[in-house]
C-alpha cells in the first residue's frame, strides 16, 4: 500500500535517483561507520546508505513508516520524536564516542532540530542535512548580509559549514513549495570556550531589533549586567562578526578573564 505523505509531519519524500546518489556521495559513508539517519521516510536515502555502511540507525516518528523500516535487515529503528532523542545516550548505546548524522529534516521543525543537536555536538563527527535552501543560506551567511542572524552566529560558533548541493522541488513527492539544499556541518575542534546559554541570550537580544543600533538592545542588556568591558554598540547586529559575539559571551561567562579593563561600553 502506498504511503500518503502526512502534512503534520512535514513529509516530502525524495524521489530523484540522481539527487539521492549525489547526497550519498557527499556524505561518503564508509563500511562500519556509526551512521544515524533522521527521518528516513520511504528509505530513499536509507537503502543506499545501508549498502555503504552495512548497518544503520534511523529515527522515525511516523508509526506506519517505522513498521515498514523494521522489515529491513541490519536496520535499527528508533521510533521517536527526534527532538526527544538523547544523541549522547544513543552514541553510548552504539558503543562509540561519536556518530555521523544525516537526513532529510522535516522543514517545519528543522531549526529546533539543529538547536537540539547543538546540545549533543560533542558526540557528533559530522552532519549532512537536506533543508529548505533559505535556512541553509541563513546558516552559512556572512556578516553584513540580510541572511546573517541568530542562526548564523549560534551554528558558526560550533560548526564549519558549507552548502554542498542544490535540490529543486521536483526531486520530491509531493514537491515542496520551496527550493532545498544539502548542508555539511563539521564540529569545530576548538570552539570558543563559553557558556552556551550566555551566547544564546546575547545573540537573541542583539537581533531583537536588527534595524536599530545595538545600543538600543544589546547595550541596555550589557548595562543591566554591569558589563565593564569594551564592546562597540554603535553598529547593527548584522555587522558584528561571530568571533566578536563569542568573545563577548566568553567575557560574560568568565568576568574575571574579561579583556576589557573597566572600559566603558562605547
Amino acid at each position: 500500500m502506498k504511503h500518503i505523505a502526512r502534512k503534520r509531519f512535514g513529509q516530502h519524500f525524495l524521489s530523484d535517483n540522481g539527487i539521492i546518489a549525489a547526497i550519498v556521495d557527499a556524505i561518503n559513508p564508509q563500511p562500519g561507520e556509526p551512521l544515524v539517519e533522521i527521518g528516513p521516510g520511504l528509505a530513499a536515502l536509507t537503502q543506499p546508505l545501508l549498502e555503504r555502511v552495512g548497518q544503520l540507525t534511523v529515527i522515525e516518528l511516523d508509526r506506519d513508516l517505522a513498521v515498514r523500516l523494521r522489515t529491513r535487515a541490519s536496520l535499527r529503528v528508533v521510533e521517536a520524536d527526534v527532538l526527544k532523542v538523547d544523541f549522547t545516550a544513543l552514541a553510548q548505546d552504539l558503543g562509540v564516542s561519536r556518530v555521523r548524522v544525516a537526513g532529510n529534516l522535516p522543514y517545519n521543525i528543522s531549526t529546533p532540530i539543529l538547536f537540539h543537536l547543538l546540545d549533543h555536538v560533542d558526540v557528533v563527527q559530522d552532519q549532512h542535512f537536506m533543508l529548505q535552501k533559505e535556512v541553509i543560506d541563513r546558516m552559512v551567511a556572512r556578516p553584513a548580509t540580510s541572511d546573517y542572524g541568530r542562526l548564523s552566529v549560534m551554528l558558526q560558533w560550533r560548526y564549519a559549514m558549507e552548502n554542498v548541493l542544490f535540490v529543486p522541488p521536483e526531486s520530491f513527492d509531493p514537491p515542496p513549495k520551496v527550493d532545498s539544499a544539502v548542508v555539511r556541518m563539521v564540529p569545530r575542534s576548538e570552539p570558543a570556550a563559553l557558556e552556551p546559554d550566555v551566547l544564546e541570550e546575547l545573540v537573541r537580544v542583539a537581533f531583537s531589533q536588527r534595524r536599530k543600533l545595538l545600543r538600543h538592545s544589546l547595550g541596555k542588556w550589557l548595562d543591566s549586567r554591569q558589563f565593564a568591558g569594551a564592546f562597540d554598540v554603535q553598529r547593527r547586529a548584522e555587522e558584528v562578526p561571530v568571533a566578536e559575539y563569542t568573545a563577548l559571551a566568553r567575557a560574560l561567562s568568565n568576568p574575571c578573564q574579561a579583556d576589557g579593563q573597566a572600559a566603558a561600553i562605547q
